[in-house]
């Protein structure tokens, strides 16, 4: 027997709360969605990629937001995430619902002896450095309750992470179901396995980018209101390989066109975001921007706050 199955053997409780996790969390506010869902526009199969104009082309430093100042007239309320009677879960709430869009890592993982594969979307998940390439991956829960995914990532040191794109968003999706041990996510989402180059764990061949990576280091977190319980895991990935399809790379192989990678965004609850448009502001230049904003009067030392 693995130690992976002795874990499940020997605790079993474990296993049941990540089950449950989704109906503690309740991130679907709809009892009957597919009813919601009936009453919704189609999909918009031929909107395409565009570039669009800033709201204000003409703005100039010093100028403030573009809304003409509508949004110094909303007050914030406070939050302290550790208010006494506040549950853990609706810190999650909020932030998952204000850190928005979030890139989606759908994670493929094999286990170190080839027994146990794991594919699933973290939107805890990010790029952080490019030499070397560093992409981090947060799982909800200490190592005493990890999910397959980390389980098979710390046991074999590998994983490939893949883009989520238009065309299989809902197989994506899919594969956070909560299937018991054993059960294929891939046969499950219907998705392809493709061999890795470098690393064991098999890419998505629908991806039109994929990642391989190794396991650079972890970090356990413990709550601040339930001293002792473990929440979650921060794993640090290095990228040793990269694979994009023919037609979404340029010649130079640096750059990934987004109207053929169509990726999708991870938002609150249970709502993923389309990518359609884009803006193009270039970062300016100090000497260039103050004198062609004749801006001098703003150049200004800086004071308490600022």
């Amino acid at each position: 027997m693995s130690s992976e199955q002795e874990q499940r053997a020997h605790d079993p409780k474990a296993i049941e709360q990540m089950m449950d996790s989704e109906k503690h969390v309740q991130r679907n506010p709809h009892p009957d969605f597919k009813s919601v869902e009936a009453t919704r526009p189609d999909w918009i199969e031929d909107d395409k990629w565009v570039f669009t104009k800033t709201r204000k082309p003409d703005w100039k430093l010093g100028d403030g937001p573009n809304d003409g100042g509508e949004c110094l007239k909303k007050e914030h309320v406070e939050i302290d995430p550790y208010a006494e009677g506040r549950p853990a879960v609706s810190n999650y709430k909020l932030l998952i619902s204000g850190i928005i869009p979030r890139p989606v890592g759908f994670c493929s993982t094999r286990s170190k002896d080839g027994q146990s594969t794991n594919l699933a979307p973290f939107s805890y998940f990010q790029v952080i450095n490019h030499d070397p390439p560093v992409f981090t991956v947060g799982y909800a829960g200490g190592f005493d309750k990890a999910k397959d995914s980390l389980r098979n990532l710390t046991d074999s040191g590998e994983c490939t992470l893949n883009i989520i794109s238009e065309h299989y968003i809902e197989a994506a999706n899919s594969t956070s179901i909560n299937a018991p041990y054993g059960v294929s996510e891939w046969a499950l989402s219907g998705l392809h396995p493709a061999k890795s180059s470098v690393v064991k764990a098999d890419r998505v061949k629908e991806a039109v980018f994929s990642v391989e990576g190794k396991l650079m280091e972890t970090r356990e977190f413990e709550s601040r209101a339930t001293p002792g319980k473990k929440t979650g895991v921060l794993a640090i990935i290095e990228g040793v390989r990269f694979w994009a399809r023919e037609d979404a790379i340029n010649e130079d192989r640096n750059l990934i066109d987004p109207a053929v990678l169509r990726p999708m965004a991870r938002l609150g609850g249970i709502t993923y975001g389309r990518m359609h448009e884009g803006i193009e502001i270039p970062r300016p230049d100090f000497q260039e921007k103050t004198k062609h904003d004749h801006a001098e009067n703003l150049i200004k030392p800086k004071l308490e706050g600022q």
